[in-house]
């Protein structure tokens, strides 16, 4: 039954990522967050079908700590999912991510009019500029930005190394820093073709200032948070290692 509905899922994104994507492209010339509301409709749609046709529903821990002002926010990476979902848990939002994916056909073209930060990843520290230019703008419209620390999609239990871009923009604007933790992996794995119904806990930490406080140790606290939650929240993931 998984599989099925695995396989209706992936025919319905084929069916509605083109049109939708040629309708975002044409969006051009509205103002940013107007364009915005009429692009994320295809993650309303695609989360529809997730919750309904997928089984994969979730539930968020921690609201009351989200700031009122725009911020950037450190989560965890296991799946497609949470590119989708986190629009539909936080404000209007904006993704860092590898401007390659801008030239995916369809969906990258309709990814290009969204409200994002497209970093050369061979830039080396000159990426870190790219992020704070663009990440300061988006910041200032009072988009939340979003950034993966880890670089790509992680399994469930596993770990790597946090690296320092959305620290960096936090300490440069001086925004609170939000960590977010979740378990999106357990259902919609890396490169897996069949999901698995389930229900996502998604946990957002209280905000850490970056005032006074230097990238490095943002990123310290961030990952120390967003590791200690993971092991509260999902410690069968880690037994194996203890």
């Amino acid at each position: 039954m998984n599989t099925l509905r695995s396989a209706l899922f992936a025919l319905v994104l084929v069916v509605v990522t083109p049109p939708f994507a040629l309708f975002a492209f044409l969006t051009f010339p509205l103002k940013p967050h107007t364009r915005y509301r009429l692009i994320t409709i295809w993650s309303d749609i695609t989360h529809w079908f997730i919750r309904n046709l997928l089984g994969i529903r979730f539930q968020v821990l921690g609201r009351e700590n989200m700031p009122a002002q725009a911020s950037v926010i450190l989560c965890k990476h296991q799946s497609a999912w949470e590119t989708i979902a986190l629009q539909h848990i936080f404000p209007p939002l904006a993704f860092v991510l590898k401007r390659e994916l801008l030239k995916v056909p369809f969906f990258g073209w309709g990814l290009a009019q969204m409200p994002i930060i497209s970093i050369d990843r061979s830039a080396g520290k000159d990426a870190l500029v790219q992020v704070e230019e663009q990440g300061r703008k988006l910041l200032d419209q009072g988009f939340w930005v979003v950034v993966f620390p880890e670089g790509t999609r992680v399994a469930p239990g596993a770990k790597r190394r946090y690296k320092i871009g959305g620290a960096f923009l936090a300490t440069r604007t001086e925004v609170p820093v939000v960590p977010v933790a979740h378990n999106a992996g357990e259902f919609w794995r890396r490169n897996a073709l069949v999901k698995q119904p389930g229900m996502v806990t998604v946990s957002i930490g209280p905000p850490i200032d970056s005032r006074g406080l230097t990238p490095e140790q943002v990123n310290a606290k961030a990952q120390a948070w967003i590791e200690a939650e993971m092991h509260r929240l999902f410690p069968h993931h880690y037994e194996a290692a203890a």
